[in-house]
């Protein structure tokens, strides 16, 4: 017997048991006629529960409304979720809808009690990413938030939080950018003294002879490097944290272009007596090679480089199938190439482990000429290996410059996401109460249910502007809103 077909009142007999009845729901305007047989398949489901209550008072704690003339029970949701949300009924197994937000498909998973784990793998893993991006955004506004809030009563901790600021917020202030380009310069200053320093005309002999810096690219040099000691000193007295600002990577990056001119001057006053001055000449010359690490100092000033690395960070399966393809082709492509060099009398291709030289520059297209086939076959193998190595490095790059474009669009996401946040939590915090600072309405909360981070926010955030209210019950009555879209 049909639901719909008949008036039904709660209490009565009909309402012990719709195991083997129909079930008239309407989701949003769009009825839906289901069977208690499949509803019960998951006892613990919302709808299983609706069809086996009885009472007014349990009818309306499980649904918005309930019609009974009609035998109809009212929902306030997204239509088209819970189409999805009807296949964990039928087959076990739920796949979202493309163009659904993956955030607002859980919560109608939690609305209508269906696990997560219904959800197939390909749609789990847009909801992890998902909440991956909802946690940076709690990052990001946590991280402004600490920023505006108050410092610390003591004088220590105003002046600890001014020079934290200072040193790492080139947007807090005119001074804190003034430092930031002050940085910047004198990495690129360094940079190019460590070049031009190499240059032989440039160069000055000392008393045996040897060619050494001249001595006012030497102070240049010895300018910078205070700069550099200052700039680190500085960020590490104010660092909130200060073994995670020790053991950061860009921070090691500091130390070792800072560490080589100490050691070296350590080295040039008392190593002497210690040692040949041959090997500390030698000890001095490697250490300062080490200033080559000093243009990653700009990575701290590049939102770009940082891109670029996390990008080659999230590439890592295929650049590890970009070295795979070259390894193979490197070791058939040399061995081919030393078996049929080896009836020329004047070959190039001494033995195998040679080889695999004139394979990489071959593959890679470079093309030295330092080694060459002279047979036909070998040429042939050599066309061959170079075709094969474009092939091989061409094929990988797509999907890393795809990870480059989509981090590089989703940080400028999630920081203007981060920023209307803000925006709407000061905009809530001065129409909901006035008389008090917008700051101290101000809060953000990270919950991390099941594995699964949600981004809440204090001061009646949860009812956004963008939500689609539409009352069913009376006004004592709980209202719900409808969540149909993610903007």
């Amino acid at each position: 017997m049909s639901m719909g077909t008949e008036s039904r009142s709660p209490g009565t007999d009909q309402l012990d048991t719709w195991e083997d009845q129909e079930m008239v729901v309407n989701i949003g305007g769009v009825r839906h006629v289901l069977y208690g047989d499949v509803l019960n398949r998951y006892p613990e489901s919302r709808l299983a529960k609706l069809l086996n209550c009885s009472g007014y008072e349990a009818i309306f704690a499980l649904c918005d409304d309930y019609d009974p003339s009609k035998g109809e029970f009212y929902f306030d949701r997204d239509p088209d979720s819970f189409k999805c949300v009807m296949d964990a009924y039928y087959f076990g197994e739920i796949h979202m809808k493309k163009g659904v937000c993956p955030i607002c498909f859980k919560n109608e998973l939690d609305f209508w009690k269906i696990e997560v784990d219904f959800l197939d793998e390909c749609c789990k893993c847009l909801l992890g990413e998902k909440n991956e991006e909802l946690e940076e955004i709690a990052k990001q506004v946590q991280l402004i938030l600490a920023d505006r809030g108050k410092s610390a009563d003591s004088c220590w901790g105003k002046s600890q939080k001014f020079l934290w600021k200072l040193m790492e917020k080139p947007d807090s202030s005119c001074l804190a950018r003034v430092v930031a380009v002050l940085s910047f310069l004198f990495i690129l200053i360094s940079s190019v003294v460590m070049c031009v320093s190499t240059i032989p005309d440039l160069q000055v002999t000392d008393e045996e002879g040897s060619p050494v810096e001249h001595p006012v690219l030497d102070c240049i040099e010895t300018a910078c490097i205070g700069w550099f000691t200052a700039e680190y000193v500085l960020r590490l007295m104010a660092a909130p944290n200060k073994l995670k600002f020790v053991l950061s990577f860009m921070n090691i990056i500091d130390v070792l272009t800072i560490l080589p001119f100490y050691v070296s001057l350590i080295l040039t006053t008392v190593g002497a007596s210690l040692m040949e001055l041959t090997n500390v000449q030698q000890a001095i010359q490697a250490l300062r090679i080490m200033r080559i690490a000093r243009i990653f100092k700009l990575a701290r000033h590049s939102s770009g480089l940082q891109t670029l690395t996390y990008a080659l960070k999230r590439s890592f399966k295929e650049l590890g199938l970009l070295l795979m393809y070259l390894a193979v082709g490197i070791f058939v492509f040399s061995a081919l190439g030393f078996t049929m060099e080896q009836s020329h009398p004047e070959t190039l291709f001494k033995s195998i482990p040679q080889s695999f030289w004139w394979a990489i520059i071959t593959m890679t297209t470079v093309g030295y000429g330092d080694i060459y086939p002279k047979t036909t076959l070998g040429k042939l193998n050599a066309a061959i290996s170079f075709l094969c190595g474009i092939i091989a490095i061409a094929l990988p790059i797509h999907p890393i410059i795809n990870n480059f474009v989509r981090y590089y669009n989703k940080q400028k996401v999630l920081e203007t996401a981060a920023k209307h946040e803000l925006e709407l939590m000061e905009l809530n915090a001065k129409n909901g109460e006035s008389g008090l600072s917008g700051k101290e309405h101000i809060d953000i909360v990270v919950t991390k249910t099941n594995s699964n981070s949600n981004l809440s926010l204090t001061n009646s955030l949860l009812n956004s502007y963008n939500d689609t209210f539409i009352p069913l019950l009376p006004e004592e009555k709980l209202h719900r809103n409808r969540l149909q879209s993610c903007k």
